[in-house]
């Protein structure tokens, strides 16, 4: 099976070209493939497939073998490949995911590479039933979750996928992410687990995250929950509805939620890392 290791911010994933290549149960060996001691190493394995309703269409498979119905970094660095590798050619470029069909802006350098890319994310779900979170009330801003006799105030959105964000007064930087992530993530108010978001805030129009993604544990990155971020910011009063710049462990991301149409849009990097082969 032929692949590509790409990353977006440092949230890397093996990417399969299904144009060409044929992938059977990629629940059973994504743990293989992403195991970083005797696999390739990766947060999980992207498949690149054929669509009847858009350009393409991605599939994203966490370590523990789960499916996720969408991926801010995975889809941006689909764009690049499909984009670079001329498959399709043109921008924008739309992605079919289970979270629906995405429109992908590609900015290309002097050469024609996609160096940056812009994703329209759509817009946020804030309906308890629809993120889902157990509560009574929508939005969802003032979930009160203990654990280690320390409280936390979540907010909870939906970009595709379950995220719990909450704002806390410390650095992120020396923050326990393991620690605590790990006993949010399967809490019983999120009936499909939850990518959970810790967030330090620098100023409006600057915040710093750190992320506990759900069957893969802390990643470097994570796009939809970037976006998340920003909507809880906003929904909270922390941040305008303009850009806003997001600190990652690996990187940069630009967010805004427009009120224009009510969309969030996303920009970032995606970058080529290398191409092989798995045997196994």
């Amino acid at each position: 099976m032929k692949f590509t290791k790409m990353h977006g911010c440092g949230n890397d994933y093996v990417y399969v070209n299904c144009f060409t290549e044929t992938v059977t149960d990629p629940e059973k060996i994504v743990g293989a493939i992403s195991d970083r001691h005797f696999g390739i190493g990766s947060d999980g394995l992207v498949l690149i497939c054929p669509s009847e309703l858009a350009d393409c269409r991605m599939r994203m498979f966490n370590p523990d073998g789960s499916e996720s119905e969408m991926c801010g970094n995975a889809i941006r660095c689909v764009a690049k490949y499909v984009y670079d590798r001329n498959i399709i050619h043109h921008s924008p470029i739309t992605v079919e995911t289970l979270a629906g069909i995405k429109r992908i802006e590609v900015h290309t350098d002097e050469n024609d590479i996609a160096r940056t890319l812009t994703v329209d994310m759509g817009a946020p779900v804030t309906e308890a039933s629809e993120v889902p979170v157990i509560a009574d009330h929508s939005p969802v801003k003032d979930l009160k979750l203990s654990t280690f006799g320390r409280e936390f105030t979540f907010t909870c959105v939906s970009m595709g996928n379950p995220h719990a964000v909450t704002f806390i007064d410390s650095s992120v930087k020396d923050f326990e992410v393991e620690r605590f992530g790990k006993i949010f993530e399967p809490d019983v108010h999120f009936p499909r687990r939850a990518n959970i978001e810790f967030v330090e805030t620098v100023d409006p129009e600057h915040l710093k995250m750190r992320v506990w993604e759900r069957g893969t544990g802390e990643t470097l990155a994570c796009g939809t929950g970037t976006c998340a971020t920003v909507v809880a910011a906003c929904l909270n009063g922390i941040s305008p509805r303009k850009p806003v710049t997001v600190d990652l462990l690996g990187g940069k991301l630009v967010i805004e939620w427009k009120e224009s149409d009510g969309h969030v849009y996303m920009t970032g990097p995606a970058e080529f890392v290398f191409d092989g082969e798995w045997n196994n």
